[in-house]
């Protein structure tokens, strides 16, 4: 069987959100097109979502169950409808505890292929060799821009990255970020890199090392980086200072949420990949959305063929921007950890 064609829609013809909202309830609690994770909790819900949910501001009603991803069997997140497909299996960087678990069985490959549409729409060139200083592994990240890479007609060159052993060790991040940045000069000296991809804290490393800045300069024609947030003055740093001839292209996201790369133009905002991907920004006090230009904390909803995942709470604090264009997306610009905010997080390199 597969999946929707709501949910596996032409870019050129994605569907409303209530129409993905409704294709996906009725995807995931079809006791033959469903998954055991969500038949199982069906049960337990006050109401019955095929019956129940009739549009996007009824994903609020059911409880964020991300924390139940950190233990549920692989198996049981596979909707029937996939049949026999085997999935890959992915998991968070483990910030907040035990990492979470997601299955792709193609929205991470769909995710890269509009990732690839965004990159045009920055007027980043095709063919370019890529580096990527980031994690591989469990971690989406490596996957999704090695597939975004091979689109393009790139090499893929990587570096070895653990952000969780860094975690454990924060005391020898100085040195993990050498060893880092050590083998990032080798593959610049040697092969010809058009696209580089790492986390700020990389970038700012980089940027300390006055040689391998420019190395960085003299070859890189597109910086994108992720994994964190970069305050404003870190930006203005990397895009007017440090790297002024290349493009710095920021992309918000997660293994949970997807990805919400920055829209073109003036300013640092993040679109996500709607309808698949739902950012709402509301005070944490009512539960209600705040104004366009207003700060509060972030919730996703993620609406895809994989995984169901409404009412995710994030950690982060961010500013809610209106559409690029009428009938799009909510933005989201001015991200950062509310764990930050206090004092008492520590990201660490990712």
């Amino acid at each position: 069987m597969t999946a929707p064609p709501a949910l596996d829609a032409p870019f050129d013809a994605l569907p409303d959100l209530a129409t993905a909202v409704e294709a996906a309830v009725r995807w995931h609690f079809d006791p033959s097109t469903g998954s055991p994770f969500w038949l199982d909790l069906a049960r337990s819900l006050p109401f019955d979502p095929l019956r129940d949910v009739t549009g996007p501001a009824d994903l609020r009603r059911f409880p964020d169950v991300s924390d139940r991803l950190r233990t549920a069997r692989v198996e049981d997140l596979v909707p029937k409808g996939f049949g026999d497909r085997v999935p890959l299996v992915f998991e968070s960087g483990g910030t907040t505890g035990a990492p979470k678990r997601v299955v792709e069985l193609g929205f991470w490959h769909r995710t890269a292929r509009w990732i690839d549409r965004c990159l045009d729409a920055h007027g980043v060139a095709a063919a370019g060799n890529w580096l990527y200083l980031g994690p591989t592994g469990p971690h989406v990240a490596g996957y999704a821009f090695g597939v975004v890479a091979a689109l393009r007609g790139g090499a893929f060159c990587t570096v070895d990255f653990d952000p969780r052993w860094v975690k454990r060790h924060p005391g020898q991040v100085d040195d993990y970020l050498d060893h880092v940045v050590g083998q990032a000069t080798s593959l610049l000296r040697t092969q010809r890199i058009s696209v580089l991809w790492a986390t700020p804290p990389l970038l700012v490393a980089i940027a300390d090392r006055p040689a391998v800045a420019e190395l960085v300069a003299s070859t890189v024609d597109t910086i994108v980086w992720s994994g964190v947030a970069a305050g404003p003055e870190t930006l203005h740093l990397l895009d007017n200072e440090v790297f002024p001839d290349a493009r710095v292209i920021g992309v918000y996201g997660n293994t949970v949420m997807g990805a919400a790369p920055q829209r073109p133009g003036p300013g640092c905002v993040f679109d996500p990949f709607a309808p698949h991907s739902v950012i709402e920004v509301f005070d944490p006090d009512t539960g209600v959305p705040v104004g366009y230009g207003e700060r509060g904390r972030v919730r996703v909803h993620h609406l895809s063929a994989d995984m169901f995942l409404p009412n995710v709470v994030e950690r982060d604090l961010a500013t809610r921007r209106p559409p690029a264009v009428p009938g799009g997306p909510d933005g989201v610009s001015d991200v950062v950890s509310a764990r930050r905010t206090t004092g008492t997080f520590e990201e660490g390199v990712y």
